[in-house]
């Protein structure tokens, strides 16, 4: 018997599973993917938004402050990277300009640092500003991360605590039994539990349909695209927003990443298929408009990748934070899209004070460790840190990928963790062989060897990520 059954392995669910863990309960996490934050924690803006965006009175406003204060120790305590860069929100024109105060007098009621620096300052410090821009709002604490990694991180915590974590493992039923709890049914096993939270983002809807007919929300995914450009690309400082919009939300934006390269993105667009994460020429066309409304000299063809992905979006322009009607213990956390990557420290205490804790007994557990050993990252190295690493421990001495200098004894680590790769994809995202220029190009196939290696399978049955997408199909010669 299980205490909460977690559905979802995105940063809601993961953020959720690794606070719980610091109390004796059997808790277990399950996701259809074959790794931690697969789906829209995988691939968006990796924003911490500091809040003066949602609409006054609702639970975005509540959450999205908070949770914002909470991600420099949370990134501390997990060995996670944080840059507090700051963000404009660049206004063009009267009427734009209008509503940068509208957003100030938000920030103002919410305790949020901001700034209305003159357009002169604002191009010293971004000679890239769009020549249209007639006024700027600064908002200092601004951050950025890497949302996957907080993610993983969180998981390991968990799993380090007891938490079970099973992957490739879709919900495909819920039921109830006599007694009230309920019997989470995936292809490989029954989870029976006195609590439900489903996290499980685009398919938040259909996870609720298993236990009503009536979910009272449904669930659209809203899909982005983006540029990734590379990171010898020095185009902004800060993250550059345009003024927001009801209909199309943050709208296209200029991002540094906490590894120096720079998103350019999203559009927003309804889709019918919750698979659908490919980019298209309409969208991608769209993106490349609209950034020059507010920031100039964009070098598109310095783009090495381009990415799409899907935010879970409902009609209730909120977070959906509730118990299901006449369901005790059937939580819903849903339609959590933008800013909920900010706001997921926030929803996780929300959800342990306002509902798991009033169905299981939280007694905390002395022997948790709610900390994570920093993962070693060679390229941050000085030499005499690396000379001394390489001679603990010669597998930090040769060099993998190339554009990024990752050596081959942090994807080993990477893969021994808790939670540890278990996929080229999974490496990627851990330790960034492959993310940069060459995307992969030189490095992929020595981490496909070392994934073999290490998980003593044959190289053919390594896979890029998903369970049936293997790279090689035997050998040639």
């Amino acid at each position: 018997m299980y205490d909460v059954v977690i559905i979802g392995a995105g940063i809601t669910g993961t953020m959720l599973a690794k606070d719980l863990s610091e109390y004796r309960l059997r808790v277990a996490v399950i996701d259809r993917e074959n790794d931690i934050a697969d789906s829209t924690t995988m691939a968006n803006s990796a924003i911490v938004h500091t809040g003066y965006d949602p609409e006054d009175g609702t639970l975005k406003a509540l959450l999205n402050p908070e949770g914002s204060r909470m991600y420099p120790d949370l990134c501390r305590s997990l060995g996670c990277r944080i840059r507090e860069i700051g963000s404009y929100v660049a206004a063009c024109g009267e009427e734009e300009e209008k509503h940068l105060r509208v957003l100030a007098d938000r920030a103002e009621r919410r305790g949020i640092p901001y700034v209305f620096p003159s357009v002169e300052k604002a191009r010293e410090e971004e000679p890239n500003l769009a020549d249209g821009v007639t006024a700027v709002l600064e908002f200092p604490t601004t951050a950025v991360i890497y949302p996957w990694e907080v993610a993983i991180a969180c998981a390991e915590v968990a799993a380090e605590n007891g938490t079970e974590i099973f992957l490739n493992s879709p919900c495909t039923g819920i039921g109830r039994t006599e007694r009230g709890t309920y019997v989470v049914s995936t292809p490989e096993r029954e989870l029976e539990t006195r609590v439900v939270v489903n996290a499980a983002g685009v398919g938040a809807e259909r996870v609720a349909s298993y236990v009503t007919e009536n979910p009272g929300f449904e669930i659209t995914p809203r899909k982005g695209e983006y540029y990734v450009l590379d990171s010898n690309v020095k185009l902004v400082n800060h993250v550059i927003f345009p003024v927001p919009s009801k209909e199309k939300g943050k709208g296209v934006l200029a991002v540094p990443t906490v590894y120096g390269n720079t998103l350019i993105g999203p559009n927003s667009d309804f889709t019918e298929d919750p698979g659908d994460i490919g980019t298209s020429p309409e969208g991608l066309a769209y993106v490349r408009e609209n950034i020059s409304r507010i920031v100039k000299n964009v070098p598109l063809n310095r783009a090495i990748r381009v990415f799409a992905g899907l935010r879970p979006v409902s009609e209730e322009a909120d977070f959906i934070l509730e118990e299901a009607e006449g369901l005790p213990g059937f939580v819903n956390a849903a339609s959590i899209d933008s800013p909920g990557l900010a706001s997921s420290p926030a929803i996780s205490k929300y959800l342990i004070e306002h509902f798991i804790s009033k169905r299981v007994s939280l007694v905390k557990n002395p022997d948790a460790v709610m900390t994570r050993r920093a993962p070693v990252v060679m390229a941050d190295l000085t030499s005499d840190e690396r000379n001394e690493l390489i001679r603990l421990n010669p597998a930090y001495g040769r060099i993998i990928c190339r554009c990024e200098q990752v050596s081959e004894g942090e994807i080993l680590d990477c893969i021994r963790r808790k939670c540890g790769a278990r996929t080229v994809k999974g490496v990627k995202k851990r330790v960034r062989p492959g993310m940069g220029r060459c995307q992969g190009g030189f490095c992929e196939p020595r981490v496909v060897e070392i994934l073999a290696r290490e998980l003593e399978i044959d190289p053919t049955e390594v896979v890029l990520d998903a369970e049936n997408s293997r790279i090689l199909c035997g050998e040639n010669r």
